[in-house]
C-alpha cells in the first residue's frame, strides 16, 4: 500500500482516512485530505472517500481509535457469510483436505443449478477470507 502522510497541524482533531485503490492519504483536517486528492489525482473517475475512526473498505473494518495502532478485521464479513449457508450445509470436519478430497464420485446426485450458483459463491468468498 502507497502511504501518503501530510503533517497534522491540528493534533486534538479526529483522524480522517482516504482509502483509493492502493493510496491512502491522512491527516486530521479533511480540507487539506481533499485538497490533496485534488493534487494526486486531479478530475479523474468519481473517487469514494472514508473518514473517521473506523471504516469499512473490502469488507474489512480498519479501526483507528486506539492512538498509534490500527486494527483490521473482517468478523462481520464472516458472520453474514456464514448466516447465508442453508441449514443442510452444515458440519464439522477435523482437517479441511481430506484424503477423499480429489476422488469423484460419478454417482452422487448433482446439485440443482441454484444450489450450484450458491455453492461456488461461498467458496469464492471463502477463498477471499482466506
Amino acid at each position: 500500500m502507497n502511504m501518503t502522510n501530510v503533517s497534522q497541524t491540528k493534533p486534538s482533531m479526529e483522524s480522517n482516512v482516504l482509502l483509493y485503490g492502493t493510496s491512502k492519504i491522512c491527516h486530521v483536517d479533511p480540507k487539506v485530505v481533499n485538497k490533496r486528492l485534488k493534487e494526486k489525482f486531479g478530475q479523474e473517475s468519481p473517487l469514494v472517500t472514508l473518514q473517521g475512526k473506523t471504516v469499512e473498505y473490502l469488507r474489512m473494518c480498519i479501526d483507528y481509535t486506539v492512538k498509534g495502532k490500527v486494527k483490521i478485521s473482517i468478523y462481520d464479513y464472516i458472520d453474514k457469510m456464514l448466516a447465508e449457508f442453508p441449514s443442510d450445509m452444515n458440519g464439522v470436519s477435523t482437517t479441511p483436505a481430506a484424503l477423499h478430497l480429489f476422488n469423484v464420485d460419478d454417482g452422487s446426485e448433482k446439485l440443482d443449478k441454484d444450489k450450484a450458483q450458491l455453492f461456488h459463491h461461498l467458496v469464492a468468498k471463502l477463498l477471499y477470507l482466506s
